[in-house]
């Protein structure tokens, strides 16, 4: 398995946790890429080399940290990163799943409704973040910007198809069919053919802005969305909210067909506590529970989160979750749980 650290608090989260990961005693060998970063960027003007690339298509899976950096004010590192790897193993499936550990930590007041537990599958090859698009006459005051937002029948049909495959019961589709027409249509048509080829799960449709109303009103509702890059993007990081927060958000963006996963958790670098010692290790924890159980890992991906369950029980845990311990203390507490 390939590690990329990354920068701000991803390598001190991932410290944590490969050192928690050393404790099941998993058949798992980390390959730690250290050198892949803002710095090495900055030096060379490139963050992944083809070396970096052939060693990684030798592990079996990437665990991420974090990639980004404030101080480089264009987005082409980041991008050559994380879309270079998105595109080379055609990772077209972002997976996110919200789960509520502890009542506690829910912003929502009626306690029959906070017992989320659902997932956002979004679309991560398209969309507006395809980057085509461009800028006329940019820095003057007749500037034009054009995003497009890219939407393909092979690129729809098969995020809605692995929606229903990772589905037990039902799916929501997620659209603006009635403004993005054109989009939409095709949205639509790929949901109906699909609908149709799952007659066993219960499928239903919702506007974004209408889903985004009814996840705070009622999160329990929902079992699996399925719905564009950007609308994706925004959803999830709501129902992370309605969890507990972006410290506790598994992510990973997947090729079901062939298995190969990039692991992330989904709170980024936070530069503004990066290395202070406080970052919440428990997002890359149970990221890594997702990468144990794609390779079949089953029972160490259920004893990871069952012990971050314990240890969040417990108060044992980093300041944003209301607890006073360290990133390290926050590992270690979860390992003291196994």
């Amino acid at each position: 398995m390939t590690v990329l650290p990354g920068d701000g608090i991803g390598p001190e989260v991932v410290e944590a946790t490969l050192s928690t990961l050393d404790a099941l005693d998993a058949p798992l060998s980390f390959d730690v890429l250290d050198h892949v970063n803002a710095s090495a960027y900055r030096r060379s003007g490139h963050a992944l080399t083809d070396g970096d690339l052939a060693r990684i298509t030798s592990g079996s899976a990437v665990l991420l940290g974090a990639f980004g950096d404030p101080a480089l004010e264009d987005t082409d590192y980041v991008r050559s990163v994380l879309l270079r790897l998105r595109l080379e193993f055609d990772l077209y499936a972002n997976y996110r799943p919200a789960r509520l550990w502890q009542d506690r930590l829910s912003p929502l007041r009626d306690p029959s409704k906070r017992a989320v537990d659902c997932v956002i599958v979004r679309e991560n090859t398209e969309g507006l973040y395809s980057g085509v698009g461009g800028a006329l006459r940019a820095a003057t005051p007749w500037e034009t910007a054009v995003d497009a937002d890219i939407s393909t029948y092979h690129g729809v049909s098969r995020i809605i198809d692995f929606a229903f495959s990772v589905a037990a019961e039902k799916v929501c589709m997620v659209d603006k069919a009635n403004a993005v027409r054109s989009g939409g249509s095709l949205w639509q048509r790929c949901w109906r053919e699909a609908a149709e080829r799952h007659p066993d799960k219960r499928a239903s449709h919702l506007y974004v802005d209408t889903a985004a109303m009814k996840l705070v009103t009622d999160p329990t509702e929902f079992e699996v969305v399925v719905t564009n890059n950007s609308y994706g993007d925004i959803l999830s990081d709501l129902t992370a909210a309605l969890a507990g927060g972006l410290g506790l958000a598994a992510s990973a963006s997947l090729n079901p067909e062939t298995g190969f996963g990039l692991y992330e958790p989904v709170h980024g670098t936070a530069p503004d506590i990066a290395g202070k010692g406080i970052a919440n290790p428990l997002a890359t924890v149970l990221t890594a529970a997702l990468l144990y159980e794609r390779l079949e890992l089953t029972a160490e991906a259920d004893a990871l989160r069952r012990a971050v369950t314990a240890a969040i029980a417990k108060g044992r845990v980093t300041p944003d979750l209301g607890g006073d311990l360290s990133t390290r203390e926050a590992a270690a507490a979860v390992r003291a749980e196994l």
